[in-house]
């Protein structure tokens, strides 16, 4: 059994795996030049509240960046949610992965629920809030609109011009795109991620490589060690030194200096 639809027909659907796994991807990868680590926010499935008059209005992206924020809230906690009016900045890119369930809405295809509000003779009204396209074109204005689809592996990047997005041409076969704001890419990486090999939306940085995770960094420099430690033993014993005179002076078992002459 790989999915069942849920018994209400109006459910857009629970996020899968995929949906914590790509932001996870996103957020890991993310290196910013010209911001610290804790002064900016990244989100992920977190209401996002847009609309000071209708303070229960709210998106949930699946990804988004905000830049030259705290990272904490007010400096000092976790955020449970992320309201635009008191933090006064706008996220700087949405990214929204497709599914059968939200794919007309995040591309501004499809009308949302009827919320209710009392009106002045004491009546309830039903009034639309906006759709998420009109949302982040029109009212938070992102510069940046990412949507992704898992199932036909295809992204897609809007950009916003003039007011209105605009969606920027790709290559086919490498289909990426150049945020110079961020000093960063997106592009589609075919990889391995927390065990799972498949393509992902990822960041790269201006020579076209992808940026590391903090894990991938971890190893880099591991192995960089390891290969430091081996070119000074190699040295080591092209000066004519024994082996034992090598393991003392290292620290390292004679096995370990014996492969690193193999």
């Amino acid at each position: 059994m790989y999915d069942l639809p849920s018994e209400d027909p109006e459910e857009p659907g629970l996020p899968d795996e995929f949906h914590d796994l790509q932001p996870q991807l996103l957020s890991r990868t993310l290196r910013l030049s010209d911001y610290a680590s804790d002064r900016y926010f990244t989100g992920t499935d977190l209401n996002l509240y847009y609309d000071v008059n209708h303070t229960l209005w709210h998106k949930r992206p699946d990804w988004f960046l905000v830049l030259d924020v705290p990272r904490l809230y007010e400096e000092t906690d976790l955020r449970n949610s992320y309201v635009v009016w008191q933090e006064g900045v706008n996220p700087f890119v949405v990214v929204e992965l497709l599914s059968p369930g939200t794919e007309k809405e995040d591309l501004g295809e499809n009308a949302v629920l009827e919320t209710e509000t009392p009106s002045e003779n004491g009546q309830t009204t039903k009034e639309l809030p906006p759709g998420k396209w009109e949302v982040y074109e029109k009212i938070l204005r992102v510069p940046y609109y990412i949507v992704f689809s898992r199932y036909t592996n295809q992204v897609r990047f809007f950009h916003l011009v003039g007011g209105h997005y605009q969606e920027q041409g790709l290559d086919a076969d490498n289909p990426r795109l150049w945020i110079d704001e961020l000093n960063l890419g997106l592009g589609l990486w075919q990889g391995e991620f927390e065990g799972i090999t498949r393509t992902w939306l990822r960041w790269y940085d201006r020579q076209g490589n992808w940026t590391f995770t903090d894990a991938e960094q971890a190893q880099q420099r591991a192995e960089q060690a390891e290969t430091q430690l081996q070119q000074v033993v190699l040295n080591l014993l092209q000066t004519g030194m024994s082996i034992e005179q090598v393991t003392q002076l290292t620290g390292l078992s004679e096995q370990q200096i014996r492969q690193f002459t193999l």
